[in-house]
């Protein structure tokens, strides 16, 4: 398959908040994998980033060849591979999921690379959705010689392989206690990277000052935030999974909004609802970061 991505197409991670050569590692590993999963807590980009992977890797245009959708815990095999659907006349059909005709339109093209995002990742069950994916989704296992029947083929039909130019990412909420855990079949068929804040990188600082945010009030968020992120690592039930990303920030204050309101409004409508979640169980802990965060002294 061409590599693309040396095409004259503008750098895609010009505006990502990460070191290049981590995220030049990322598209390289998942040329070879196939199969990535980006992991972080709440508001590190992770949906950003992933387009922007995406385009890395595709090297130009992906308005028709990225497809994005969202796992939920409803979410079962027959919604996402093949299953019987209500025909419009009271009966069923046999209909294909997103992911079969995706994977049609990627064997129709064959050297261009097909992306699809799954968002919410792990929180539908896996094995379930996948069913005989697990297998076919293996980087070594995309060629014809490994195709078999779908759960739901009739006789005659065509087996199904998924093409060697489909790249799959996930991604992945650290902080969700409600998502069910990643088994270890399921977790040897992606290699997983971890997405951090990047409130002390450069990039940041000159995205909000672009924003008409001051160097000062930088400073304050930056110190603030990470002062508030060491706290949620060193607390037991919490950890590295459930701190607290930059993207809260990165939308800037509204037109004419102050940016102390407009820092007040974030803190207070953003960051603090999850920090009562996290520390549901001490108001007193919640309280305390409140005034430590909204204290302009």
């Amino acid at each position: 398959m061409e590599d693309r991505s040396t095409t004259d197409a503008p750098d895609p991670f010009a505006d990502v908040f990460a070191e290049r050569d981590t995220l030049d590692r990322i598209v390289s590993v998942w040329r070879s994998r196939r199969n990535i999963v980006l992991q972080g807590a709440p508001g590190v980009g992770k949906s950003f980033v992933a387009g922007r992977l995406a385009k890395a890797l595709i090297g130009g245009d992906i308005e028709q060849t990225v497809m994005r959708v969202q796992f939920h815990p409803s979410t079962a095999y027959e919604d996402f591979v093949q299953g019987y659907r209500l025909n419009g006349s009271g009966g069923f059909a046999l209909r294909d999921g997103p992911f079969v005709r995706f994977c049609r339109t990627a064997t129709a093209r064959r050297s261009v690379p097909h992306v699809l995002i799954i968002d919410e990742f792990n929180r539908g069950n896996l094995g379930r959705i996948l069913g005989e994916l697990m297998v076919l989704i293996e980087p070594d296992k995309r060629g014809r010689e490994y195709e078999m029947p779908l759960v739901y083929a009739v006789e005659g039909t065509p087996h199904f392989h998924v093409p060697d130019n489909v790249f799959l990412l996930g991604l992945m909420n650290t902080a969700d206690r409600s998502l069910a855990m990643i088994d270890y079949a399921l977790r040897r068929r992606f290699a997983f990277f971890t997405l951090r804040p990047a409130f002390s990188s450069t990039a940041f600082e000159q995205e909000l000052l672009r924003k008409r945010v001051t160097a000062e009030m930088v400073s304050r968020i930056r110190t603030k935030m990470e002062d508030l992120n060491r706290a949620i690592e060193e607390t037991q039930a919490l950890g590295r999974g459930f701190v607290v990303g930059h993207s809260f920030f990165t939308d800037g204050p509204a037109a004419a909004e102050r940016e102390e309101d407009w820092y007040t409004r974030v803190v207070e409508t953003e960051i603090l609802p999850l920090l009562e979640q996290y520390w549901f169980d001490s108001q007193e802990t919640v309280d305390s970061w409140r005034k430590k965060l909204t204290d302009w002294d």
